[in-house]
């Protein structure tokens, strides 16, 4: 089949008309200086981009402008951010470089492209090249906060145009972006950005269910539409009489966090009761806007019961990510919960654009929300100070950043009164560490609420914390395993490594010391050869081992030294039985499972943590020791392992369904009834005639829930079993049940 000749005029046409567009969104970029910046980093991408194409076939430059009218539009970001938008894949994917940027536009525009410039070289074995990437972005935070806001732009493009990727690449992009790029936005106060992100990581993940939810809401428009027209009436009214100036929006809730309710709760798409929920937006100005929200939130309640439990007042004390808005949910005529949120025109902005929002008010010297700001400014120095901290392990920073992006908040105080925000879970150690570096590397208890507490106590919303200090104090190995907040964890962890250089320093004299004696020269040849006879992964490791005793030198024998250099006198072989590794077996030489791009027959095992059968959509992951383990696709693991090592995934395919079996856990609820396990086994052994390997019920109240282990040949059969056994009257679900 041959492919259309391209129009390249219609293409040309297609790009000018992007570009006005661009223009026309660039509401803060009106001058003639803004616009010719604009326009002269137009032309060089244009230029630099023009011999490329998108996976779609499409000029690549539809991507770099349709990622600054990202930036300009909906983030509302300046011309700077629009020109880095337009040039942030010149320097990686073209002849133009850093000083070229540097002398066109500017030393600001150099260092923002580059830190949108993913890092090149090899990196060593075992590391994760999209864990570098991101703390080399990360760096760039505390400089230049339009860096992260460029790059989110860039992942939202991404996902928008995933359609035209390979389905391995999509699944890999996807769970980086559900791991990472996502719970960023979040913590950013990027919330419509999050949103949208989100969403279109489950349209890959999840395509049937993203597919169920959104027909449901399509169709459930109209009924919707009608039910908040009915339900704002009164509130719209009391509002019109009292002269207030408003706008009143009834939006649906995420695709994604309705399939994460879903799936925590176990329950169908009808049986979520807040789907949507109604956002109260009002015309007030910063020194009016929290009495407003509160007359409103008294007039919603005038009408409508609310639930105590579901006040949330975030305009009093912000969320650490800047968001302010007044929550509540109250019960509607017809017997449903409604949650309503009550904000300021300026508080929506900054809920919608997050950090994009307090940047360009800072920016511009605006005094508002000054406790957001100074929220979110403290979040960035945290960040800063993780940066700082010298965590040599890119991978693991990643998971100490992630730890702290989707946290829940606590609100304690100091015994002066001072205020902090820290994640729930947080303990005094926690608190110690966030008040000051030397106070949290001193602290040997605390006093909450006047009562004496350790270290590993965890604080509650309301606190007043007084940390106990000594000087003789010192972090300890033990204490990581009492905090939860990543800059905590990361400040004890670079005390431990300052500790550790000074006893590996002891050690290191030692061994000088010894090889003098011995007239052994002190290089790195005698050392390395030392390092590898004793199985020590490094030069540190050794120094340590030599300094804490566990190694004596004076005891060591089977060398001779030759020319001041160290030589290891020959001993048997080992029998090769002892050192073979035994290599990974598939389950049965009747499974046929292609693994890779060419798709060939491997040696692999399955993943015990999701339990992988025939039909399943699944992929293969290189393990550390050589090994290829198969995980479904939808394995709880699947996103951490693709976001971190998505080089290490392989393609995988079954292409036959074998009369093998395979072990799998189904779980049951329903109403409790007298015969319901003689039912539930006669479906499973005789109606299906599969084979159970254990079952179990727990009744309580009238309820059952119940696990049994069955063999079945594919997920055909697994979905037979499972239509069969929901006809059993009195079950309710009956779901596979992950074992990890």
């Amino acid at each position: 089949m041959t492919t259309p000749p391209i129009d390249l005029e219609a293409e040309k046409q297609e790009i000018l008309r992007r570009y006005r567009g661009l223009l026309r969104a660039a509401k803060l970029s009106k001058s003639r200086a803004d616009r010719r910046a604009i326009r002269k980093a137009f032309d060089i991408s244009l230029e630099a981009h023009k011999d490329m194409r998108r996976k779609s076939g499409e000029p690549y430059i539809y991507h770099p402008i349709s990622v600054a009218r990202v930036v300009a539009e909906e983030m509302g970001l300046d011309t700077t951010s629009i020109v880095c938008a337009l040039l942030h894949d010149t320097v990686e994917d073209t002849y133009l470089t850093l000083d070229d940027v540097e002398q066109l536009f500017g030393k600001r525009e150099r260092d923002i492209v580059d830190g949108l410039t993913k890092m090149s070289g090899v990196f060593d074995p075992g590391t994760s090249a999209q864990a570098e990437n991101f703390r080399k972005m990360l760096l760039t935070l505390s400089d230049d906060a339009r860096v992260i806001l460029i790059k989110l732009a860039d992942r939202l493009d991404n996902m928008r145009t995933l359609d035209h990727m390979r389905p391995d690449k999509q699944q890999k992009i996807a769970s980086e972006t559900l791991f990472m790029y996502a719970p960023l936005a979040h913590r950013l106060g990027l919330y419509s950005m999050k949103t949208e992100l989100e969403d279109l990581s489950l349209k890959y993940k999840e395509p049937e269910d993203y597919e169920l939810i959104e027909t449901k809401l399509r169709k459930g428009k109209a009924v919707r539409t009608r039910f908040i027209n009915a339900f704002t009436l009164p509130i719209r009214r009391s509002l019109d009489e009292q002269g207030v100036a408003y706008e009143i929006l009834g939006r649906p809730k995420s695709i994604y966090s309705i399939w994460t309710k879903m799936q925590k709760q176990r329950v169908s798409f009808e049986e979520v009761y807040d789907v949507f929920a109604i956002r109260i937006i009002l015309e007030s100005d910063a020194e009016h806007e929290k009495a407003d929200a509160w007359r409103t939130y008294s007039i919603v309640t005038d009408y409508y019961q609310p639930n105590p439990d579901r006040l949330r007042d975030w305009i009093s004390l912000p969320k650490a990510n800047g968001y302010e808005s007044l929550h509540t949910t109250v019960m509607s005529p017809s017997g449903k919960w409604v949650e309503v949120q009550i904000r300021s025109r300026r508080m929506n902005e900054i809920a919608e654009k997050g950090l994009a929002a307090h940047w360009r008010y800072k920016q511009g010297g605006e005094d508002e929300g000054k406790a957001a700001s100074q929220n979110l400014d403290n979040w960035l120095v945290q960040v800063r100070e993780m940066l700082d901290s010298g965590e040599t392990d890119a991978v693991d920073f990643i998971d100490e950043f992630k730890l702290n992006l989707n946290s829940e908040e606590i609100y304690v105080f100091t015994p002066n009164g001072d205020l902090f925000n820290l994640p729930k879970g947080a303990t005094t150690l926690d608190f110690a560490f966030r008040v000051h570096t030397q106070i949290g590397s001193r602290c040997i208890g605390a006093k909450v609420n006047h009562k004496l507490v350790p270290l590993s106590h965890q604080l509650s919303s309301g606190d007043q914390v007084e940390i106990i200090t000594s000087r003789k104090q010192k972090p300890k190995e033990n204490w990581l395993n009492y905090v939860v907040t990543a800059s905590a964890r990361s400040k004890i962890r670079h005390a431990l490594r300052d500790e550790e250089r000074a006893v590996a320093n002891d050690g290191k004299d030692k061994l000088r010391k010894w090889m003098r004696r011995k007239e052994i020269a002190f290089n790195d040849a005698n050392i390395d050869s030392l390092m590898r006879r004793l199985k020590d992964d490094s030069p540190h490791a050794l120094f340590l081992r030599i300094a804490n005793g566990d190694l004596d030198l004076d005891r060591l024998g089977g060398f001779s030294v030759e020319k001041n250099k160290l030589v290891w006198i020959k001993t048997p072989a080992v029998p090769p039985s002892a050192t073979k590794v035994p290599v990974a077996q598939p389950p049965s030489k009747n499974d046929v499972l292609l693994i890779g791009e060419g798709m060939q027959k491997i040696d692999y095992s399955l993943a015990s943590c999701c339990n992988p059968i025939p039909g399943d959509e699944v992929f293969g992951f290189v393990m550390v020791s050589g090994g290829i383990k198969v995980h479904r696709q939808n394995c709880p693991n699947a996103t951490n392992l693709l976001s971190k090592y998505a080089y290490r995934a392989m393609k995988a395919q079954w292409t036959s369904r074998t009369a093998k079996q395979f072990e799998v856990t189904l779980n049951f609820t329903g109403i409790d009834d007298v015969g319901l396990v003689n039912a539930v086994t006669k479906v499973i052994s005789d109606d299906m005639h599969v084979n159970m390997r254990a079952i179990s019920f727990d009744s309580a109240d009238g309820t059952f829930d119940g696990l049994v282990r069955v063999l079945v040949t594919d997920t055909e059969h697994l979905k037979k079993l499972q239509a069969k056994l929901l006809d059993v009257p009195g079950v309710w679900t009956v779901e596979r049940v992950d074992e990890g």
